[in-house]
């Protein structure tokens, strides 16, 4: 019989791992994160007493914002994190919308209409991705496109749903134009809080290591044990029902929609702006690429075809100067990360060093 080992033995150094002693500290969290989370809970606060403190002209530019920033973080978490590059999502603010508008038809508050929206969107994702699941790279990027575009088409030919010329929100236009904005700004807020905080949280469990697994090598992450077409479907399902309450709002913000509008690529075009400038794949890259996307939009938008030129113009020189996107460039250079989604190593030694975020 072997020998048994007394406590101080097996505490001993020589059987301590390598990295405790060597005093190395592996953290998921840093002093830049709680300050980050703490400013963002700040700004939530203050923002959220802007339709008392400013006018209607600048909380509806802030909705605009808001869905532009829920939109990026949604598709980064598609493309970013679980690697399916997708041109189709207006597919699931078109049904969002227009649940919505079924919804408010039959009597139920648009508000709550949202919630419905959202389930209506993961009941279709279901069949769709069912059919879209065997296709990768860009074949599954144009597939999406054409479930859109065959959405659009039948949608174009419902009359019950107002056909080609579209429907409007009645049960709001009786409302008070300043309860109603102020109700709509609120709404836009939750919503991107939720949808940046649920990605975030996402990404930092074990879905977040098995998508970027299957993002980089799925072969190699389905030998390991990572239930690869399972960390897809979740992917995908989350986005779309991220994308239908997005599609709700845009709907409540305007009171007024159409296929043409709703089902167009260029909220595809638009969201990929947005991801590739700020950086593809981070927490932080999408939210500062949204801004910067509101900025050019409200700056150039009353120029017409300039507006298109001035958004190109800011894509090409960001791609040549920064392929990673803007702060994926920054990452990469000084090693910061506002919102860490893996594990970084900290230690005195000379072999110790960092981990960005994977």
């Amino acid at each position: 019989m072997a020998p048994r080992r007394s406590r101080a033995a097996l505490a001993s150094p020589a059987l301590t791992p390598p990295a405790a002693a060597a005093g190395v500290a592996v953290s998921r969290w840093s002093l830049a994160a709680t300050v980050t989370v703490t400013l963002s809970g700040i700004a939530l606060a203050v923002l959220a007493a802007a339709p008392y403190l400013a006018g209607t002209g600048i909380t509806q530019a802030l909705v605009t914002l808001f869905l532009l920033v829920s939109m990026a973080a949604l598709w980064n978490l598609l493309a970013g994190y679980a690697g399916m590059i997708s041109f189709g999502q207006q597919a699931y603010l078109g049904i969002g919308a227009y649940v919505v508008y079924l919804v408010g038809k039959a009597g139920v508050s648009p508000f709550a209409g949202i919630a419905v929206g959202a389930v209506a969107c993961a009941i279709a994702a279901v069949p769709i991705f069912a059919l879209l699941r065997p296709l990768t790279g860009g074949y599954f990027a144009v597939a999406t496109w054409v479930v859109a575009e065959c959405l659009f088409l039948y949608v174009t030919n419902q009359l019950w749903l107002g056909g080609g010329t579209g429907v409007g929100l009645q049960q709001l236009s009786a409302m008070s134009p300043v309860i109603r904005q102020a109700y709509t700004y609120w709404t836009a807020l939750v919503l991107m809080a939720v949808a940046v905080a649920g990605v975030y949280l996402l990404v930092r469990s074990r879905f977040g290591l098995d998508s970027r697994a299957t993002r980089d090598e799925p072969a190699a992450a389905a030998a390991m044990g990572v239930e690869v077409q399972r960390t897809r479907w979740l992917a995908y399902l989350l986005a779309a029902v991220g994308f239908g309450a997005v599609g709700g709002m845009l709907l409540i913000n305007t009171l007024y929609i159409d296929p043409a509008s709703v089902f167009n690529v260029n909220y595809s075009a638009d969201m990929l702006f947005m991801v590739v400038i700020g950086g593809l794949g981070t927490m932080e890259g999408p939210i500062i690429g949204a801004v910067i996307f509101f900025l050019v939009q409200q700056e150039f938008a009353r120029y017409g075809a300039w507006y298109l030129v001035a958004i190109g113009a800011v894509a090409v020189g960001v791609v040549l100067a920064a392929p990673g996107g803007l702060w994926g460039e920054i990452a990469t250079r000084r090693g910061w990360s506002l919102l860490p989604v893996g594990y970084q190593v900290r230690g005195a030694g000379p072999a110790a060093g960092g981990d960005p975020d994977d």
